[in-house]
């Protein structure tokens, strides 16, 4: 047992979890101004190897390991977060308007599971402070910037919040990835639906065709649709050509769960990550890339919490790979231990 895991994740558990979630990037963003602290981090944390690169719709990654979204919604960390190893940084979700998001407490850890519970829905700065945010970072690892739509805004008028963020973070992305999948905004998830998500897709490729250089574009999916919603995704994907998928979001179902379910229900609604979801997003990748034959990127996300776990993502189809609850509760030598695991296995 690492010892991450064995004295400090036990010490930080023991506060509300969004709280200490900012009070340990203060304290990374602090350590990150002592000269060499910084050279000091990328020494322990990262794993340096040409045969970890990877090239992803058209752009190179240095290791296939990122840090999903939701960890830093609003940009502010990308530069101290890139000295702990990932390959690339998610951030947001970004909606074009800031937010405050649901009532606390809104984040929950299942420890018997080791999963956690979120419906922060979408609490964020807008996607012009995020610009801002991300025009004053320094390093160059590689950002996906991910995308929503505001609570108060209809699902007809969707299309404007992501065209809105789109073309604010524009110049400052990578890639993007459109969230449509998030269980804790209402009525998001019927955007994924077969016509809304082509029209929202459609438009968004249309946007991204007249710039000087378009940038990937990426569905984030969630682990709940049925084999026949998960052929439209397919389907949905070659017809707007856009340039893959993350597979996948956090579920809503509770099944299989250790934690008592008299917790569970006090907690209430809210997507569940972690552990539990590791064999369905794996499921997902695998029936992804089967049916599709490979046609298109799959960035493998949901309950990575070894190298092994990492692999069979891989090997089930995945290009690249994310991981968040497992970061919480591993800590950050995860992302070397699973790049050292890669390597072993020779992709």
């Amino acid at each position: 047992m690492s010892f991450y895991k064995k004295f400090v994740f036990p010490y930080l558990s023991r506060h509300d979890a969004e709280k200490i979630h900012y009070v340990v990037m203060d304290v990374l963003k602090f350590v990150c101004k002592i000269p060499f602290a910084p050279a000091i981090l990328r020494l322990i944390y990262e794993k340096k190897d040409s045969r970890l690169e990877r090239k992803v719709f058209g752009l190179r990654f240095k290791n296939p390991v990122g840090l999903a979204a939701g960890f830093d919604k609003n940009g502010v960390w990308t530069d101290e977060l890139s000295n702990l190893g990932f390959g690339f940084i998610e951030i947001g979700t970004v909606t074009p308007r800031a937010q405050l998001g649901n009532d606390k407490p809104r984040l929950f850890r299942l420890k018997q599971d080791e999963a956690l519970i979120n419906r922060m829905g979408f609490n964020n700065e807008g996607s012009k402070a995020a610009a801002t945010q991300l025009r004053k970072r320094k390093t160059k690892i590689i950002v996906g910037g991910n995308i929503g739509k505001n609570k108060t805004t209809e699902n007809d008028d969707a299309v404007y919040d992501y065209l809105k963020a789109f073309n604010d973070l524009y110049p400052y992305v990578d890639y993007f990835v459109v969230n449509v999948s998030s269980p804790n905004t209402p009525g998001l998830r019927a955007l994924q639906e077969k016509e809304p998500l082509k029209h929202l897709l459609k438009t968004l490729e249309r946007d991204n065709g007249r710039k000087s250089k378009p940038k990937p574009i990426l569905l984030k999916i969630a682990p709940d649709l049925t084999d026949e919603q998960l052929d439209d995704i397919i389907e949905i994907v070659k017809e707007t050509r856009i340039s893959g998928v993350i597979a996948s979001n956090t579920t809503i179902s509770r099944e299989g769960l250790q934690t008592p379910a008299d917790e569970v229900n006090a907690i209430g609604a809210g997507g569940l990550s972690g552990k539990p979801l590791n064999q369905r997003s794996t499921e997902v990748i695998r029936y992804l890339a089967e049916k599709s034959k490979k046609s298109f990127p799959i960035i493998g996300v949901g309950g990575i919490y070894s190298a092994e776990d990492a692999i069979e993502k891989l090997k089930a189809g995945a290009s690249l790979i994310q991981i968040y609850s497992g970061f919480i509760y591993e800590g950050p030598g995860i992302v070397k231990d699973i790049c050292k695991g890669i390597l072993k296995e020779k992709f």
